[in-house]
């Protein structure tokens, strides 16, 4: 991939060098591949570290711990540790959204060979099989996924709390679990669902772009200590990862980020496959394909920005999904409010006490 012309830009002064971020092997973690290939970063006068993570519980703990300075997150959770889901109060913010969409529901080979094409047919087979339970994995109770998949499931009449069980497994481990018959299908982003299409154990169902379109999906997760100690730098960073969402939201640029991808030593080299979701057509797995025009949006429709109805739909479904109570929407209203901002990075914040978690709810978020 060619770079282009470097910058004369000298690094920040009086901060921390280099910035540690987390990530994982996703589809969307390219705008922060892209930034580091193409020296977005040295650009814009910051070092930055990146750090590929198994899974989320291990992105959270890291940035709990401050064993990384900010990380590439699911959405969910800025409010799942602002609300002390699981873990200590901490005060994240999402200053900046990566992108929108990018995943979709997986099914066993099984399942269609059974006759299922769909939730409803799916919750046909459900109640002609009482010899076992289906199971289902996502990524994390708080993320997109698990809401995405929970709502396929209610489309079809499936009660998500009786008819099935919902497992969490990291986003790497899917396709092996659907391999061993651990799981019937799974929700996740790419290319682990085009993985397990090719290796002919799934087929996809439903994108997100077909269920929530709009929904916001990965952020730049980090503290508010970080951002208030070095602000320039979390500025730094996130104009260079804004360049890098504009060059991967082209639809000409998108077959060198699949090769950029491809060539990182994270995707095992397979570069048809990220092409699926990032070039298309996306190979279903049925005969069929679609098309990924607006399965990732890494900058159109004001992606980047942690807009107010973004954050709502993040508040909603996490009630919906019982993670929290009505009587908690006041609450992480205002949590959302101090997290789910761009405002963080050029105005400084009132010190607030993080808000106190409601011993009433006990919940695994991993």
């Amino acid at each position: 991939m060619s770079k282009p012309a470097s910058s004369s830009k000298a690094s920040l002064s009086g901060v921390i060098q280099p910035v540690r971020i987390g990530f994982i092997p996703l589809a969307d973690c390219a705008p922060l591949l892209v930034a580091r290939e193409r020296e977005l970063f040295r650009k814009h006068g910051v070092r930055v570290e990146l750090s590929c993570e198994v899974g989320w519980a291990t992105i959270r703990e890291k940035l709990l711990y401050g064993q990384v300075d900010a990380a590439h997150a699911i959405a969910g959770l800025a409010l799942a540790m602002r609300m002390g889901l699981s873990t200590p109060p901490c005060r994240v913010v999402a200053p900046f959204v990566f992108n929108l969409h990018g995943n979709a529901i997986t099914l066993s080979r099984d399942l269609w060979n059974r006759g299922v094409r769909d939730a409803a047919s799916l919750k046909k087979l459900i109640r002609s099989t009482t010899s076992r339970r289906f199971t289902f994995g996502v990524v994390s109770r708080c993320s997109s996924h698990n809401f995405l998949l929970r709502q396929w499931l209610r489309s079809g009449g499936i009660d998500v709390d009786s008819d099935v069980r919902i497992v969490v497994l990291p986003p790497t481990q899917v396709v092996a679990n659907l391999a061993a018959g651990l799981v019937d299908g799974y929700c996740v982003g790419e290319p682990w669902n085009s993985v397990a299409v090719e290796k002919g154990i799934g087929w996809i169902a439903a994108t997100s772009e077909q269920l929530a379109p709009g929904h916001p999906e990965k952020v730049l997760l980090t503290t508010e200590n970080f951002i208030e100690g070095h602000r320039e730098e979390a500025s730094a960073i996130t104009t260079a990862l804004k360049e890098a969402c504009v060059f991967c939201d082209a639809k000409e640029n998108r077959a060198e980020v699949a090769h950029l991808l491809a060539t990182s030593g994270y995707f095992n080299g397979n570069e048809e496959i990220l092409k699926r979701s990032l070039v298309g057509p996306l190979d279903l797995g049925t005969e069929d394909s679609a098309d990924v025009t607006n399965f990732h949006i890494f900058h159109r429709r004001e992606a980047n920005e942690p807009t107010s109805e973004r954050g709502r739909w993040l508040l909603d479904e996490f009630i919906a999904n019982k993670l929290l109570l009505p009587a908690q929407r006041a609450e992480a209203t205002e949590a959302l409010r101090a997290c789910w901002t761009s405002d963080a990075l050029t105005f400084p914040k009132a010190s607030a006490a993080a808000p106190q978690t409601n011993k009433r709810i006990k919940h695994a978020l991993a």
